[in-house]
């Protein structure tokens, strides 16, 4: 026998409770319009949140430690190199992302790689345990719904301890995201508060006066919104192009994953009104965080790159991913208008 099978009664559990908090609309401040003609949420108070929190939720981020930490971040970088603001936003991002993201993306690909190459693994121990509960579904009668609740439950623990004797469980390809994503909040809510006239000043000049000069080529003023569009729009193509790289190597096509990808495609086109609405620095950083986000993930396709990192080998992995990456390029997006022309 594979493993001793045993039937539970499940306990249902409470349903969980879910709690909206209505954040506080920020008000424009009296005695005239804003000098950068801003939204009213991008110039909100950035003045400490009281002990009630009559502030708000956001004003309460950006007056939090993590955003404080990201500004000293940010002053440091521009000290230190001498750099313009735009300079040191590309550097800062620049930085993070190849100190911090790149090794947790290696880590990812590396619980994936392993994960993948227990399938065979899990695929042969599900095909028996299907065996076997049929065989004593028809000694002990019991019923179909019995017998599928006992296989799923068997098979859950089976894969678990699979996971934990290669120390590979999925929920660990997950850090990444619980890592980037308060990470750019943080720098995103920095750089509006410099944008905003943060309580910040360097060599006598306030950092929101020095980024009204910061900036290049057609955006000189980075606390002013791009309005060429051309800063917004470049986020959401180097975003969409992110999302058809990924969908392009998916070789199944499950309906959740179709899903998936359509909301993130969707999120990614919505990025570019969002990123017209709030200060060039901010869009700036986003555009930098997005095309290092597309180098990164390209880096890691790289055979030699992930054995530089140890990432174990799949039966999914291709020589030349680069071509093979431009073929599928080719075949969905070029041959298919080929055709329908």
């Amino acid at each position: 026998m594979l493993c001793r099978l045993s039937v539970r009664w499940l306990r249902p559990r409470p349903p969980l409770q879910v709690r909206v908090l209505e954040p506080s609309l920020a008000r424009a401040p009296a005695g005239g319009a804003s000098r950068s003609a801003l939204p009213v949420w991008a110039v909100a108070s950035v003045s400490a949140v009281g002990p009630s929190g009559a502030g708000g939720w956001y004003e309460a981020l950006a007056t939090s430690a993590p955003v404080q930490g990201a500004e000293d971040v940010l002053l440091l970088a521009h000290t230190a190199s001498g750099l313009p603001w735009w300079g040191s936003i590309l550097l800062t991002t620049v930085a993070l992302r190849g100190a911090v993201t790149l090794p947790l993306a290696a880590y990812q690909h590396y619980i994936l790689a392993k994960v993948e190459n227990l399938q065979p693994e899990i695929k042969n121990i599900a095909q028996r345990l299907n065996q076997e509960v049929a065989v004593r579904a028809h000694q002990l009668g019991w019923s179909k719904r019995v017998a599928r609740l006992t296989y799923l439950k068997t098979m859950r623990r089976l894969v678990s301890e699979l996971y934990v004797r290669d120390n590979c469980h999925p929920f660990k390809a997950t850090v990444l995201v619980w890592i980037q994503l308060p990470m750019w909040v943080f720098m995103s809510v920095a750089l509006r508060n410099f944008s905003a006239g943060a309580a910040h000043s360097e060599a006598g000049f306030s950092v929101q006066e020095q980024l009204t000069t910061g900036g290049v080529l057609w955006f000189h003023d980075l606390t002013a919104l791009d309005s060429t569009w051309i800063l917004p729009v470049s986020v959401g193509v180097i975003n969409l192009l992110i999302v058809e790289i990924f969908a392009l190597q998916k070789l199944g096509k499950a309906r959740f994953q179709k899903y998936v990808t359509y909301f993130v495609r969707a999120v990614s086109v919505l990025m570019i009104p969002i990123a017209a609405t709030v200060p060039s620095s901010i869009v700036l950083y986003w555009l930098c965080s997005s095309f290092m986000g597309l180098s990164q993930s390209l880096l890691l396709r790289s055979p030699r790159f992930r054995q530089l990192c140890r990432i174990p080998l799949t039966k999914l992995d291709s020589d030349t991913p680069y071509k093979d990456l431009l073929a599928a390029f080719y075949s969905k997006f070029i041959s298919r208008q080929s055709r329908t022309s």
